[in-house]
């Protein structure tokens, strides 16, 4: 039973440490979220330890810069796991092969740059479609553009047996008040079309293992029951949060306030947060309409 909370600190009390996705949660895209940032300064004070968990394709150095950018001030989160980086060392070892086909915008040139912790990391090489080995896929080329413009490079890529490497599970996100596709959507469409997508993010295990490393290396030894993890995602960040065994703070004031009746910060209605869940088959340990 999914309990509906006003504050984050009507349950922090009772876990160590905190999953905190970032888009949806605390920032638009555009800008941080003030009652958000408020709410992870007050869980760090009293001893609380934030890990921002994001399907970002970034490094967490590019993410750093962009919470810079957003005014998301660095004293509400401790370290950052990137899809992005969990994805980058799958490439590094050759999960996709050596000469890959990019998809993604000119600002994601980040991913290919080299990744230290990787030992005999394969030398990637950039390549057209007719010449790749396999598919990295950081999001679409124009993010307003409907997945489905990908399907004849991507019939090509699936009769060549080539696998897609998703940097970005997410299927889409708001920035500010626009809605745009995300890497997930494409990696979504090419395994429907037969083909193989490999997924780092969430709800998928490797990033939580990284997000794990991160925290041990702050303070090792928190248990699962001792970590929530808090989103806007049903799909991405509860389904894997209960994937992992822990507990979860779903923000219904994201990704999915229309299906939840959640508007200007007011609680969500109590019988469509119930409706969507179980339409979803997914239930949070908590509700919250944003975070703070």
């Amino acid at each position: 039973m999914t309990e509906t909370v006003a504050r984050f600190s009507e349950i922090s009390s009772l876990y160590r440490a905190a999953f905190v996705d970032l888009w949806g949660c605390l920032h638009n895209g555009v800008r941080a979220l003030p009652p958000a940032v408020a709410a992870l300064q007050q869980f760090r004070s009293k001893g609380g330890i934030v890990i921002l968990v994001t399907n970002s394709p970034r490094p967490r150095a590019g993410v750093e810069r962009q919470l810079e950018r957003f005014g998301v001030p660095r004293d509400c989160w401790d370290a950052i796991a990137t899809s992005g980086d969990s994805a980058r060392a799958a490439m590094f070892i050759g999960a996709v092969g050596e000469r890959v086909w990019h998809i993604g915008e000119k600002h994601d040139g980040g991913f290919f740059e080299p990744l230290k912790i990787i030992r005999d990391a394969k030398d990637i090489t950039r390549v057209p479609l007719a010449e790749a080995e396999g598919i990295v896929c950081t999001g679409p080329f124009d993010p307003l553009a409907d997945p489905s413009v990908n399907r004849a490079d991507f019939l090509f890529a699936k009769n060549k047996g080539l696998k897609l490497l998703c940097a970005n599970p997410d299927i889409v996100v708001d920035r500010g008040h626009v809605r745009e596709w995300c890497a997930g959507a494409l990696a979504e469409l090419y395994s429907e079309m037969g083909g193989e997508s490999l997924y780092f993010g969430k709800p998928h295990p490797p990033i939580y293992d990284l997000s794990r490393l991160r925290l041990d290396a702050i303070e090792p030894g928190i248990g699962s029951d001792e970590i929530i993890a808090i989103g806007d995602g049903i799909h991405t960040d509860v389904k894997g949060a209960l994937g992992e065994g822990l507990h979860s703070l779903f923000i219904t004031g994201g990704l999915a306030a229309e299906e939840t009746g959640t508007a200007d910060g007011k609680d969500p209605d109590a019988k469509a947060l119930r409706t969507f869940l179980a339409r979803q088959k997914i239930a949070p340990s908590y509700a919250i309409s944003q975070l703070r």
